[in-house]
């Protein structure tokens, strides 16, 4: 599967909803892929890298044989989790990555909003039992770099409505496609919360899309937070 995603309510990765469907045998077989994979420029002919997980790797270099090319590089990894949760939690921080740069708070801000992101999700990964190096790869650093800077990325764009004062709903209703990190939020929050993982920057995110919560609000939140170890 190429979705990057988080089921509301229930906090399943897509493998695990895949898994619920397939019979027995191909449950061990499911593979995800992905990585800093923009779509426009893909079709356009542009070269990038994926990386597609398995916890069966013959499976997993199937998938790599299928979809390597010279303008598309594959990688294989046997940690799913982490790269599902690469994939589909960079969508969050992509969200506060378009705010951030609607407000003009400028690169330092940007590269903060990044970073700490990528320890949010380093942490819910790892928590969830994943690898935490495989975020430092294409699934997670590679694909939020992409996704944090892009004027195509459709979550950084719905950030940057945010931080205009668009209201969440006006946002989606005049989209002609998903950001995929709305809903996730809520997927995240309720992980997070089942494993007991600290999120700041996907709670504030949540407060602002589903709780009313002003923007402004919301960064001075994350801004007043107490100091502590990096």
């Amino acid at each position: 599967s190429a979705t990057k995603g988080i089921e509301m309510g229930t906090g399943n990765r897509i493998s695990e909803i895949l898994a619920e469907e397939l019979p027995r045998p191909m449950q061990g077989s499911i593979c995800a892929l992905s990585g800093p994979n923009l779509s426009r420029e893909i079709i356009g002919g542009k070269p990038a890298s994926t990386v597609v997980a398995s916890i069966d790797m013959d499976a997993a270099r199937a998938a790599q044989r299928i979809h390597n090319s010279s303008l598309f590089r594959v990688y294989t990894n046997q940690d799913i989790v982490g790269v599902e949760f690469g994939g589909a939690l960079k969508n969050i921080i992509a969200l506060a990555a378009g705010v951030c740069d609607g407000m003009n708070y400028g690169d330092n801000a940007k590269a903060t909003i990044i970073t700490r992101g990528l320890a949010e999700i380093g942490r819910l990964a790892e928590a969830a039992g994943a690898n935490p190096l495989t975020l430092a790869g294409l699934a997670g650093m590679g694909d939020l770099i992409a996704t944090c800077s892009s004027s195509l990325s459709r979550n950084h764009y719905f950030g940057r409505r945010l931080a205009s004062g668009e209201s969440p709903e006006a946002i989606r209703a005049s989209m002609d496609s998903v950001a995929e990190g709305v809903d996730t939020t809520q997927g995240a929050i309720t992980v997070a919360g089942k494993l007991g993982v600290e999120m700041p920057i996907a709670q504030a995110m949540h407060s602002v899309i589903f709780e009313g919560v002003p923007i402004e609000r919301a960064v001075s939140a994350l801004l007043e937070r107490a100091p502590r170890p990096e």
